[in-house]
């Protein structure tokens, strides 16, 4: 893709005549003036007040009230849970004790109007290092995995000396509140800060954009992801729903479901483009597809002996089947709402779709397609 300005700035660089070189700056001009409007359009008017709080405040303004939340310090839902390891929160602490800083914690100073939240303050970004600093200052993290100061591994705070502890406790965490900041700004900061981050996966960043809240999110994915069928259907390690794995699922279901011929080779890039297309949904057509979620979850716990896992013993479910399987039932339901499971066995455990659902299957459209219609096919006795 050739960008307009870069080639007008080519053509700037080879104009021979003063004649030439004129009406190129002028559309130049021209373009900066588009350019300009463009951002002002688009200018959050968003206030905002950098200082510094104590840790030993920080944690006390999330921990009082946090059991029936209404904590002042709180963790929106549009943010992750905690999911930070036990070596990332004993550097954390590591880093504090020794004096080195720490990114900035944004918040944003609630206004909506109801009277249960305004006056207090969400976490938009630092929701993992508030909860990591509340656990050691309530003696539920023990410290390991700290090679520089491996003295202090399997230390907890209380085993801290008492002068230790409230010098600890008076530590500053640099702290940036925002003000007249809409949820949609909170919702695009939060996205914007951790769109780069490894920590961070895909689903996490899709639950904390303003995808999160849309109709489709909301009242589809969410609420397929919750089915109890498909928990069953569908095990996940607890890591994995934590970082969002069950709604990852459902989302790949009705994008591939809806879309899968159109697969390129980028899987973040056809959900997120499917997401985004998809956000608003009328009643009826979520009364839909939750229908055929359901209907498609139901067939998988009759008819296949381990769910959409490979076999009994298997702890998890591979992406690649599950949307090979579940995709394929959705198809074939479609095209008989009386569908039958005949000789399953036959093909489900077959070199063929084997080879269809592994390796990098979930890259390569032809095998998107192929691993999809294979399934539909064998069901429908083509």
């Amino acid at each position: 893709m050739t960008f307009q300005i870069v080639e007008l700035n080519r053509l700037l660089q080879e104009a021979n005549s003063d004649e030439r070189k004129t009406e190129i700056k002028g559309e130049i001009e021209s373009i900066k003036d588009l350019v300009e409007s463009a951002i002002r359009k688009h200018q959050r008017e968003v206030d905002y007040d950098s200082k510094e709080m104590t840790i030993e405040m920080v944690v006390d303004k999330y921990r009082k009230g946090l059991k029936t939340d209404d904590n002042e310090l709180f963790v929106p839902d549009y943010q992750r849970d905690f999911v930070w390891s036990l070596r990332n929160q004993s550097r954390l602490i590591e880093s504090l004790i020794i004096g080195l800083p720490i990114p900035h914690i944004f918040i944003a100073d609630v206004e909506s109007g109801d009277p249960e939240l305004d006056g207090r303050v969400e976490i938009v970004d630092g929701s993992q290092r508030v909860r990591t600093l509340y656990a050691f200052l309530n003696n539920d993290l023990t410290l390991e995995h700290l090679q520089l100061i491996p003295q202090l591994n399997g230390f907890k705070f209380s085993d801290l000396a008492a002068s230790r502890q409230r010098r600890f406790n008076r530590i500053s965490v640099r702290i940036i509140e925002l003000s007249n900041c809409t949820e949609a700004t909170r919702r695009d900061l939060f996205e914007r800060i951790n769109t780069g981050s490894n920590e961070l996966k895909h689903m996490e960043i899709r639950k904390g954009s303003k995808h999160g809240n849309s109709p489709f999110y909301s009242n589809v994915i969410s609420v397929c992801a919750d089915n109890a069928v498909f928990k069953k259907v569908v095990p996940l390690s607890e890591t994995k729903l934590k970082r969002g794995e069950d709604l990852e699922f459902t989302l790949r279901f009705f994008a591939y479901l809806n879309n899968y011929q159109s697969f390129d080779h980028s899987v973040k890039e056809f959900l997120d483009i499917y997401l985004d297309k998809e956000s608003e949904k009328s009643a009826d057509e979520v009364a839909g597809m939750i229908d055929i979620f359901v209907r498609t979850m139901n067939f998988a716990e009759n008819n296949f002996p381990f769910g959409f896992r490979k076999s009994k013993g298997a702890k998890t479910t591979p992406r690649v089947r599950f949307e090979a399987l579940a995709v394929g039932i959705a198809l074939a339901m479609q095209e008989d709402p009386n569908l039958k499971a005949d000789n399953i066995s036959d093909w489900l455990f077959s070199d063929e779709f084997k080879d269809l659902t592994t390796g990098d299957a979930s890259n390569s459209r032809p095998k998107v397609v192929a691993r999809i219609e294979y399934v539909r096919d064998r069901l429908l006795g083509v």
